[in-house]
């Protein structure tokens, strides 16, 4: 059996809804923070499986820049949960009424 484009376009669909799910129902910001970046791997996996079907590099050059981009996220992303665990005391995103007066 080989393995066609069609089964990593089904891998990364089924992690990309494992991920949707994940950031739409959990409360706790470090897991929401930890489904978007199965998001963005699951498109990682769809760059290099069509640029490898179409023999181009295109699609590595995309998933290094979707890389470079969930390394900075990821960076600031945390900064930011830990800022707000430190002030409110929880990870709780309901907690998280910074924007109102």
């Amino acid at each position: 059996m080989t393995i066609t484009l069609d089964h990593y376009l089904v891998l990364a669909a089924f992690l990309f809804g494992i991920g949707i799910i994940g950031a739409l129902t959990r409360r706790s910001a470090i897991l929401v923070f930890l489904s978007i970046e199965l998001m963005l791997n699951s498109v990682n996996i769809v760059f290099l499986a069509v640029g490898r079907y179409l023999g181009q590099l295109d699609g590595a050059l995309f998933a290094f820049f979707v890389m470079a981009v969930s390394a900075a996220e990821a960076a600031v992303g945390v900064a930011i949960i830990v800022a707000f665990i430190r002030r409110r005391g929880t990870s709780n995103i309901d907690a998280a009424n910074l924007m109102k007066w």
